[in-house]
């Protein structure tokens, strides 16, 4: 694959995310007490091309395949979870541009690309027809980057009056805004135990005018024809970049870990946690349980990504097989962390301690929508031969 609009060569980005990994580091601090992504370590990321992974290559973005993007945001998340959160977000929310035409595209992006999206998938908008496009309403949450956000993704209702228009089916209609970052007001409201550098903030749109043209619907047919905008592996793509956020967070938890490890002790004991056996187990134990769940997310996406690369007829299979290594991988980085957490003793409760940080931050990721517990329903019906009838599948 050639290098592209941005300069950044995919072969190349997995290293630039690695050498990113002391800017992030120095920065963590920061993060956690603005309660944001530091702006300098944004700009290195857009200057490196990581919020651009899903963007189409048509529109200037890089277009990497998912398992890429994995590796990116696993090497950005060990340093940090919410650096690498952000990351993630704005690749899923970038992978949405597929759904318009190229020219719009090329608009928001600029030349070079320099897309930063934020936004959410809830319909708690309110979207008003006039002539033109929509008038807008409405405040949504967990708008994670929005801080450094160019545009936003603002799923909304179609109101025919005080009410939602319908579908033939009977559903409310939903529609997409894409809006220039600076209309909306941010509330703070970003107050949590952990991910706290995320900037998950709310935000409020209040009655701004959206061109027609700057609207989609998830259920449109992307207008790009690349692999990576296939509808049947969008979510399992996206999502993906979740359980490499939480795989990434573990491994940076198992680390700090180790690295206390050879230096403390506990009130009862001056002989170092390293020498003990019961603390080598439960790291042994941590590791397998990581590098498990780690492999069968990898296995499985490169299957899925195999399958719609070749066109296969039947892509159940393969999807619900990486939609549940998702789900599990994420369950599993809690449980790998939460095994040195607790080995660690009371050495691991300070702030000054990274293992604190890691430890808050990865019971806060796995409340996401891609870990919950009916994805292991959805795939079980998946693996009967059924059709789940839930988000993305």
């Amino acid at each position: 694959m050639a290098p592209n609009d941005i300069g950044q060569a995919p072969t190349d980005i997995i290293a630039t995310a690695r050498g990113l990994a002391p800017l992030v580091l120095a920065a963590r601090e920061e993060a956690e007490q603005t309660r944001r992504l530091p702006p300098h370590v944004a700009d290195a990321f857009a200057a490196g091309g990581l919020f651009q992974m899903a963007l189409p290559r048509s529109m200037g973005g890089l277009e990497l395949p998912p398992l890429t993007a994995f590796h990116v945001i696993e090497e950005i998340s060990k340093a940090d979870g919410s650096a690498g959160w952000c990351v993630m977000v704005a690749n899923a929310i970038a992978a949405f541009m597929a759904l318009m035409p190229v020219e719009v595209g090329r608009h928001f992006a600029g030349q070079p690309a320099n897309f930063r999206a934020a936004g959410s998938l809830r319909p708690m908008g309110k979207a008003f027809a006039v002539e033109g496009g929509y008038r807008v309403k409405g405040q949504w949450n967990f708008a994670s980057g929005i801080n450094h956000a160019t545009w936003l993704y603002c799923s909304a209702l179609v109101m025919d009056g005080d009410t939602p228009r319908l579908t033939p089916t009977g559903a409310p209609t939903v529609r997409a805004m894409w809006l220039p970052a600076h209309v909306a007001t941010i509330v703070d409201t970003w107050s949590v135990v952990g991910m706290r550098g995320t900037g998950s903030q709310d935000y409020i749109v209040d009655d701004v005018f959206v061109p027609a043209e700057h609207t989609c619907s998830v259920t449109d047919r992307p207008l790009e024809t690349g692999h990576l905008y296939h509808p049947r592996i969008t979510f399992a793509a996206s999502w993906t970049g979740t359980a490499a956020n939480a795989l990434g967070n573990a491994r940076g938890a198992i680390d700090a870990f180790k690295y206390l490890a050879a230096s403390e002790g506990t009130t009862q004991s001056a002989t170092l946690l390293r020498d003990r056996p019961y603390i080598q187990a439960r790291l042994a134990e941590a590791e397998a349980i990581l590098n498990a769940a780690r492999a069968y997310v990898i296995d499985s996406l490169g299957t899925a990504w195999q399958a719609v690369c070749s066109n296969a007829p039947d892509l159940d299979q393969p999807v619900a097989q990486v939609r549940l290594a998702i789900a599990h991988g994420m369950r599993e980085a809690v449980r790998a962390v939460d095994l040195v957490f607790h080995a660690a003793g009371t050495n691991a409760i300070y702030s000054r301690n990274p293992l604190e940080r890691y430890f808050r931050d990865a019971h806060v990721a796995v409340q996401h929508l891609a870990a919950l517990p009916v994805h292991y329903e959805s795939a079980g019906k998946a693996l009967m031969g059924l059709r789940p009838t839930d988000i993305g599948w």
